[in-house]
């Protein structure tokens, strides 16, 4: 049986390989904040790449289709999600703003979808307003997270304990505060689960340095 995210990496010691890499799944909405997922997109697919050790892929909600982003962006996306296909499950933001229109607030009302939220494997990792998800589905209660700084009052007043970090590692759950923190949380998972090396290489190749704080319980 294939270990899962929650056995791979409670610590900071590495042990995803390229024989048994780490599968992680992006999942895609309208209204989804493009920063939002391709900050983990490309370190991830960058990461992959240099290692052999990780696997990301896009996908939808509910079935393959085409997805339109926060500013219009239109995004192919060849697969549905898969709870048992993943070890890792990134949740990206986008329209937290905007309760009537596309965005997380549709997932946040869609209770079937929250209640396979909360009973998948996959380690939550919340980027930006992604986090209100994982809240919604109850996640988040009695939790160290972050999310954006717009969203912090309504994630405390659901439970969570919020942590002014750019990533907030948990343990078995992962969240980052702000749009563009997707880069650094992906980093993070880098290097939490194929080491601090290929992590660095990926910085270097990306010409980006890692900013803020990577609090850890």
């Amino acid at each position: 049986m294939r270990a899962s995210a929650l056995s791979l990496g409670l610590t900071t010691t590495a042990t995803a390989t390229a024989a048994s890499p780490l599968r992680v799944q992006v999942l895609m909405f309208d209204g989804v904040e493009e920063q939002d997922f391709i900050a983990p997109v490309e370190v991830l697919g960058l990461a992959g790449k240099i290692s052999g050790a990780l696997r990301s892929t896009l996908v939808s909600t509910d079935r393959p289709r085409t997805v339109t982003c926060t500013y219009g962006t239109q995004v192919k996306v060849p697969n549905a999600w898969s709870p048992a296909d993943a070890d890792v499950l990134v949740v990206p933001g986008g329209g937290y703003a905007n309760r009537t229109g596309p965005g997380v607030h549709q997932l946040i009302g869609d209770r079937a979808f929250l209640r396979r939220l909360t009973e998948s494997k996959a380690l939550p990792v919340g980027i930006c307003t992604g986090t209100m998800i994982l809240s919604a589905a109850g996640i988040t209660r009695g939790r160290n997270a972050t999310t954006h700084s717009g969203a912090k009052a309504d994630l405390a007043a659901q439970g969570a304990t919020v942590v002014n970090a750019r990533v907030v590692d948990d343990g078995d759950l992962v969240t980052g505060g702000g749009i563009t923190s997707g880069l650094e949380v992906a980093l993070w998972l880098v290097e939490r689960f194929v080491g601090a090396e290929v992590a660095q290489r990926t910085e270097t190749v990306l010409e980006y340095e890692r900013r803020g704080t990577v609090w850890r319980r």
